[in-house]
């Protein structure tokens, strides 16, 4: 820490400052301002201090979006903890690797996810304690509002490059991979947000994406960098969010499918004011973007590209170049190299990497894929795409090695679900891939071939998968052919697959 570090720390301390009287949160009927979020996050930190919290230690939170997860978020800031925030939609399983993989010394749930809990936490030795949000026990979970009655405000200072967050990516070759980042990595964010949507005090942003996805954390924290509002809302509902947009003058959303689109279908049955609207951003499709702008005509469609390795690779507006990626996002440098890392020329395929302020400090516990994914000084993604002359970027796709589906917003690894389904006994052989889908963006699509003299049902097939994995990650199209194509050296031929059995239109 020195004189030039600023950390998420600081900018609590300088929002609460600043103007301490200004609203920060609002969570239902709960309205807190900047001053009184720092001294609510200061007394939970110092309530963690009290039941033994030291810096480095991890804070596991499986819960829904809330005025606590923000708070949790600050206190972890103040007192130098590493918060874990981990997907509430994954399986047993894999919550007990995450929780095994980072050791957490505290655990925080909301109710719903208590059994869950209790299911992943089996066998920790490293738990002091563990939290339930609200006031009421559960079990042997405290209640959290306990941990506010402290009258300790953290740490006078904080190291902005120390880890602050684990966020847990999906599992490329049948592994997730904690992704490690510093309170300095989200300050940097925030202040590239900022400059590309002009944030400031008249914002509001609809805190709907779940505050476990760097998606939902980023845009979150940029506003409140900027000394806007965040209206929180447990999870996404399109009612209430336009209820929300009219009532709080709403002016930033980011979404992923189909959200936007429950969104205009709501519009349509009741009416809402929604000219508060600045700015909207996600992933979407062209067609959805052209409705939504229909009633919402005020709001402009942002693109971005970025990972949760390094958020904001790139960004623009969608009707800068609606086929593209982004421009190099503030503070990003990106490149494009060929397979032995060599920059290519302009205009030519290859691998995306980065170079930023914003890129994460390594995968949790794993030197070699960290050392690996950062050589040569820059953040390689796993991602292909190609450059213009007038510097936008356009992606191409994944990596044979790092191949991805992307549906409803949540990244799946087709080498995680296929390690699952040939665990099943009647399949023999796999190839899993993504097809395009109205709805989520894309689809899992699994092409089995079957041992011989078995048959099964493709809804068993699909259940066995969502049993042991995220729901969002079972095949949503099941097919069985006699055979997989298969290249000279004898491995599944993806790309050949994917010519068979992906819809071309």
């Amino acid at each position: 820490m020195t004189v030039r570090d600023f950390s998420l720390m600081d900018m609590i301390k300088r929002n609460a400052q600043v103007f301490p009287e200004r609203e920060a949160l609002v969570d239902g009927s709960i309205r807190m301002t900047f001053g009184d979020y720092q001294k609510r996050c200061g007394r939970l930190c110092g309530g963690f201090h009290a039941a033994g919290a030291r810096s480095g230690d991890r804070i596991a939170v499986i819960a829904q979006n809330s005025l606590d997860y923000i708070l949790l978020y600050g206190a972890a800031a103040l007192g130098e903890f590493i918060i874990v925030p981990i997907n509430v939609r994954l399986s047993p399983k894999e919550l007990q690797f995450i929780l095994q993989d980072v050791s957490p010394a505290f655990i925080v749930v909301s109710p719903d996810f208590h059994e869950m809990a209790i299911q992943g936490e089996k066998g920790l030795s490293s738990v002091k304690s563990c939290y339930v949000v609200g006031r009421t026990p559960l079990g042997d979970y405290l209640p959290l509002e306990g941990l506010y009655a402290s009258d300790a405000v953290g740490e006078e200072d904080v190291d902005a490059e120390a880890p602050y967050a684990i966020i847990y990516t999906a599992a490329v070759a049948g592994r997730a991979k904690g992704s490690v980042l510093s309170q300095a990595n989200i300050v940097s964010l925030n202040t590239a947000l900022s400059q590309h949507f002009k944030l400031g005090l008249q914002d509001a942003h609809a805190c709907f994406l779940p505050l476990f996805h760097i998606a939902g954390l980023s845009v979150s924290m940029a506003v409140m960098q900027a000394g806007g509002k965040n209206v929180i809302q447990e999870r996404f509902d399109p009612d209430q969010t336009l209820d929300l947009i009219e009532k709080e003058r709403i002016t930033i959303i980011y979404s992923f499918p189909p959200m936007l689109d429950q969104l205009i279908e709501k519009q349509e049955e009741k009416v809402k004011d929604l000219s508060s609207l600045r700015f909207v951003g996600g992933l979407n499709t062209p067609k959805t973007i052209e409705q939504f702008d229909r009633i919402a005509p005020d709001a402009r469609f942002s693109v971005m590209f970025g990972q949760t390795e390094a958020m904001g690779v790139s960004i623009c507006w969608f009707d800068e170049e609606p086929n593209s990626v982004g421009r190099p996002a503030p503070l990003a440098r990106v490149r494009i190299v060929d397979q032995k890392d060599k920059e290519v020329e302009t205009g030519t395929v290859g691998e995306i990497c980065v170079k930023s302020p914003c890129v994460f400090l390594g995968y949790w516990g794993l030197e070699e894929d960290t050392a690996w994914t950062l050589r040569d000084g820059w953040h390689h993604t796993g991602d292909i795409g190609r450059m213009d002359e007038r510097g936008f970027l356009f992606y191409a796709g994944r990596m044979p090695e790092k191949e991805l589906i992307k549906t409803g917003g949540e990244n799946v690894y087709p080498a995680e679900v296929e390690k699952i389904l040939l665990e099943h006994l009647s399949v023999n052989e796999v190839c899993v891939i993504g097809v395009p889908d109205d709805r989520w963006g894309e689809a899992v699509k699994a092409v089995c071939v079957l041992v011989p003299g078995s048959s099964l049902d493709e809804n068993e097939l699909a259940a066995f998968v969502a049993s042991r994995l995220a729901g969002y990650k079972k095949p949503r199209h099941v097919v069985y052919v006699d055979s997989l194509p298969k290249t000279k050296e004898g491995v599944i031929d993806r790309e050949a697959v994917k010519r068979e059995h992906v819809p071309t239109s």
